[in-house]
């Protein structure tokens, strides 16, 4: 069973809330079938790691601006390049097998934007976790759940889903190949097109 926090998280990590929405103790506790006590130490946490922020006597979950978005990805890309170099290096056969099965199971959902997110997430932190360091894992973490806070995924822009998973392809064939310097270069330009979608999504939200 999952404690509080973790079931907070993940509802808003998969959309179930979202930038904006009021998070309210009594509403938590029903929906998950526990005490209000650990949901309130949850939204505490939460609110700890500004993934909530004080609206007078609420609570609600933060958004990102420009720059906050700005600043994100530049750490994501340089943190996840990282991984992928490592990953190159350290993954076993079994993690770069699966990793490969990851992109051919999203090849199926390359029409349901919210599933790829997912997946998307999972491919990811297969690579951290490919990475076999503990360190790293954990910054990428903290990284990820900031990335919880972004209004939409950019996989839901019109022709990204392909593309990403031609650039998750390459990179799954620089980690394969043991060719460091190549997974790395793969995964910055896998970020880089990801920023480049937002900053257009953001730009028609705004038009």
């Amino acid at each position: 069973m999952k404690d509080a926090y973790s079931l907070i998280l993940t509802a808003i990590e998969s959309g179930t809330y979202r930038p904006g929405d009021r998070l309210v103790e009594s509403e938590l506790a029903d929906r998950f079938g526990v005490s209000r006590t650990p949901v309130r130490e949850a939204l505490q946490r939460l609110e700890t790691q500004a993934m909530l922020v004080r609206d007078g006597r609420s609570l609600i979950i933060a958004s990102l601006d420009h720059n906050q978005l700005a600043e994100l990805y530049v750490v994501r890309a340089e943190l996840e390049a990282l991984a992928a170099r490592l990953a190159a290096r350290h993954a076993s056969p079994e993690e770069v097998r699966v990793l490969s099965q990851m992109v051919e199971e999203d090849r199926q959902n390359q029409h349901d934007p919210e599933a790829l997110a997912r997946s998307n997430r999972r491919f990811h932190r297969q690579i951290h976790l490919a990475s076999h360091n503990r360190y790293l894992v954990q910054q990428l973490d903290l990284v990820h759940r900031s990335m919880a806070l972004m209004e939409k995924t950019s996989l839901a822009a019109e022709g990204r889903s392909a593309a990403a998973l031609s650039e998750h392809a390459r990179i799954v064939d620089a980690i394969a190949s043991g060719d460091g310097a190549a997974a790395d270069k793969a995964l910055r330009q896998h970020i880089s097109m990801a920023w480049e979608t937002r900053l257009k999504l953001e730009a028609q939200a705004h038009g």
